[in-house]
């Protein structure tokens, strides 16, 4: 334990080190800037806002002054000009926001665009969730800088895709030369700069790895002061599965014993046999931060998951192999009585075929319930599951599967933070998760304006300079002087969510202007087109 906290207070003091430097750069600049010296003239200057700077302080009357990519003056703009002023009078003035956990795809060219993100505040994005993330990290970061992305990034190396190229989908641990290939693997994603080793312990391949093997391939960040970053085994919902507090434990224990921090991805409580019991899960995280493990975690505040229907309709052992073997076992009589109720089980535990919503690029599923499909089809659920399984795997959400008491508690939480755990939909295109265009904009308009649940400095904390902090990197996060130019304005009485289940394929209101690196992404609610965001290896 003691080396542990050891890791955890050098951190802190590297940290803290960095983040003096950059104040004394920025007060540098700022004198500068009042002699007439460094800037006789500032880029862009925001005058009159109202300031949540980020730290959880209360708002202040503050103008912002930015030259290049920094922010180099926050005060009263006496005797300042720039280039470009803009009156940001009765406006909300944040950093720019964090989502903690995102699918975005910027391989493509509506996903660099980045207009789901942008119209909510959000100005970086971490990728490489769920056990996902390449270790190619210098390549993807080049890509990103050669084609531009509108969004800052950073990105974790992968405990799934580790263990898929090495082992397949098989369900036996690895042998030797197997674990020292996937350490091989999170090594280099590692030294080309990942935050650390991403799990997603309710998929395959990663849900038929034992606790040992994660924390030894942990142990390889650990080496490089990364983080764990995870989708644990069972948020409750889970067929046969440890259950909602044992997979906390073992994600705590992964990191406590390879000597990293923690953060759960979309940290909630599943099920109907859940529902208001988000506080043990939360007494488990606040233990572990009281004997000084560095565990956090981030949430959506919608009520609804968005996986596939492999990962909700059938077993984990079915899909063991490729999808040639699943096949073969949908053609096994034997095999088809298992899942006949093996598959009724599950769906019970989602809340029946009904909550099931397809978010699927056919046409012919998408927007449909399970139900529909299986009304339509005139067939047993399980054998339309299986029938659209053979085709493919479908995109589909799972309806009021989160308790609206359990995620409200949790909101209030010192240590949650905020993502989206959405993609980069193609705009007008099927039915998706609503998230991807309103996460943040929702818990600004609901939690903190409408229902109370938490204050705006305390939201705005959670989603800018607890995240950066948690995260290791020193000069984000904050509107602050030395910091780079990442700043959100909004009208605050317009701040909301329009995206809807049945609707989704709508921006959030509120949001009018968005500067990342110093630079206009959105500007009185359009977007430039001007594409400034840095991918940010891991200490920034």
């Amino acid at each position: 334990m003691r080396r542990i906290v050891s890791r955890f207070s050098d951190r802190g003091k590297a940290v803290s080190h960095r983040l003096g430097f950059c104040v004394l750069l920025g007060l540098s600049l700022v004198l500068g800037a009042c002699h007439g010296t460094a800037y006789d003239v500032l880029d862009v200057l925001l005058l009159g806002g109202r300031i949540v700077d980020g730290s959880g302080t209360p708002w202040v009357y503050r103008d912002v002054g930015i030259a290049g990519d920094r922010i180099v003056f926050v005060g009263h703009a006496r005797g300042l000009s720039a280039r470009d002023t803009v009156d940001v009078s009765g406006l909300l003035v944040t950093p720019g926001f964090w989502d903690m956990h995102s699918h975005a795809d910027y391989s493509v060219e509506h996903g660099r665009q980045g207009l789901p993100m942008l119209y909510q505040g959000i100005t970086t994005v971490v990728l490489g969730i769920d056990g996902g993330g390449t270790n190619e990290v210098a390549a993807t970061f080049a890509g990103y800088r050669d084609q531009g992305i509108a969004t800052n990034v950073l990105q974790y190396v992968g405990h799934n895709a580790a263990r898929g190229l090495v082992m397949g989908v098989a369900d036996r641990d690895p042998t030797p030369d197997e674990m020292e290939a996937m350490k091989s693997y999170v090594r280099r994603g590692m030294e080309e700069g990942a935050l650390g080793l991403s799990t997603g312990l309710f998929y395959n391949p990663g849900y038929f790895a034992s606790t040992e093997e994660v924390i030894e391939l942990n142990r390889v960040a650990a080496e490089y002061d990364g983080i764990y970053d995870t989708h644990d085994r069972d948020l409750g919902a889970t067929y046969h599965g440890v259950g909602y507090l044992e997979s906390i434990r073992e994600a705590i224990e992964i990191g406590e014993r390879a000597g990293t921090p923690v953060i759960f991805s979309h940290f909630n409580a599943q099920g109907r046999l859940n529902r208001g019991r988000a506080w043990e899960g939360a007494r488990l995280i606040d233990s572990a931060r009281a004997r000084g493990i560095d565990v956090m975690a981030a949430q959506h505040v919608y009520t609804a998951t968005q996986s596939s229907l492999t990962a909700y309709a059938v077993p984990r052992w079915v899909a063991v192999g490729d999808h040639e073997s699943m096949v073969r076992r949908f053609n096994h009589p034997d095999t088809v009585k298992l899942l006949d109720v093996a598959t009724m089980e599950m769906l019970d535990i989602r809340g029946g075929a009904e909550k099931l919503l397809f978010t699927d690029e056919r046409s012919d599923l998408n927007g449909k319930t399970l139900a529909d499909v299986a009304r339509e089809w005139d067939m047993p659920l399980p054998e339309v599951v299986r029938r659209i399984l053979r085709e493919g795997n479908a995109g589909v959400m799972n309806l009021e599967l989160y308790d609206i008491v359990n995620t409200k508690f949790l909101a209030q939480q010192e240590w949650m933070m905020t993502c989206t755990d959405g993609g980069t939909p193609v705009f007008g295109q099927g039915i998706t998760h609503p998230r991807s265009y309103g996460a943040f904009t929702r818990k600004l308009s609901e939690f903190v304006r409408r229902d109370s649940v938490i204050s705006l400095a305390f939201a705005v904390r959670g989603m800018t300079a607890t995240a950066a902090m948690f995260l290791g990197i020193p000069d984000r996060g904050l509107v602050k002087e030395g910091f780079f130019a990442d700043v959100a304005v909004f009208d605050e009485h317009e701040i909301r969510d329009n995206a809807t289940f049945e609707d989704p394929h709508q921006y959030s209101s509120g949001t009018v202007h968005v500067i990342v690196n110093g630079e206009f992404a959105l500007r009185d609610g359009e977007p430039t087109g001007i594409l400034n965001g840095q991918p940010i290896p891991r200490g920034g």
